[in-house]
């Protein structure tokens, strides 16, 4: 029949969601940006009719912003799990969305890359690492935490794998085991910085190494989550084969954190922290 519009089993003449009116972005904004004015208050010290604007304040802002992200992304997990109105095409959004995010993220790391590249290649005074910095041993416990991280995507693809074949229990394990390593890698971490041989106000070389691994961390720490987070939805079954974005977002996402790792495994303490005299600048510089 001319004319005629063949509706989706949800009733609408098209496969894609049209989002109901919300609060969350504007209520999100205006977090956001009470937790910037905090953070500035803060940090100039300011005193107002008697308030001391102390380190409470920005992270009572940054538990406001943490959990309407929270609430936020629960109902988006509603819209996919409750009401299905995640679909295909829609999905396909959401992947372009993803894959934006983290090449922002990655142009974030290449900031850092080039600072510490910059001042290793022409350093002061013809020397890098600076003299009087010691390095921290790669093959120490660098080394292992890189073991950690690679040991951890191949737990995650497996959890696809287990995701894909529609086999829960399984992907249950796998996911665990991944947030397990992500936890270990995080302490192992925090210990190098409790026993790093440089502080942090040390010069450049410690500025950069702070910054790029101080970051990376941050964002294993965020991965984690994210991937604790599926774990649970998993537990729930909320991932079938055919629908299950939520995890792929948080897999791409964990085998970005582990790339970025191995960069700065191999750039900043393979080839940066070397000895002063093996980057002497007659030398490999």
């Amino acid at each position: 029949m001319a004319g005629h519009i063949e509706y989706t089993s949800s009733g609408k003449p098209h496969p894609y969601h049209l989002v109901r009116p919300s609060a969350w972005p504007l209520v999100t904004s205006l977090a956001a940006g009470v937790l910037a004015a905090f953070m500035v208050l803060y940090m100039h010290k300011v005193e107002w009719q008697g308030i001391h604007f102390n380190v409470v304040w920005p992270l009572a802002g940054l538990v406001i912003v943490v959990a309407i992200m929270g609430l936020w992304w629960r109902d988006v997990i509603s819209e996919a799990v409750n009401e299905s109105v995640h679909t295909p095409p829609v999905k396909v959004g959401f992947r372009y969305g993803m894959l934006l995010f983290i090449a922002s993220e990655i142009m974030f790391f290449v900031a850092f890359f080039w600072a510490f590249f910059s001042a290793a290649l022409y350093p002061v005074g013809g020397i890098w690492p600076p003299e009087g910095i010691k390095t921290i041993n790669p093959l120490d416990l660098p080394l292992l935490m890189t073991m950690i991280l690679l040991l951890s995507g191949c737990t995650v693809t497996w959890a696809h794998h287990e995701i894909l074949s529609g086999n829960r229990a399984e992907a249950v394990k796998a996911l665990a085991i991944t947030v397990g390593l992500g936890i270990i890698f995080t302490g192992f971490q925090a210990y190098e910085y409790v026993h790093a041989p440089f502080a942090f106000k040390g010069g450049v070389f410690p500025s950069a190494f702070y910054m790029a691994t101080g970051f990376h961390g941050f964002h294993v720490l965020v991965g984690t989550i994210f991937l604790f987070i599926c774990l649970l939805r998993t537990q729930k079954g909320h991932f079938t084969p055919e629908s299950h974005f939520g995890f792929e977002a948080a897999a791409w996402y964990w085998h970005f954190v582990d790339v970025v790792w191995l960069f700065l495994f191999i750039a900043v303490y393979v080839w940066g922290g070397g000895s002063s005299e093996h980057y002497a600048v007659h030398g490999l510089i």
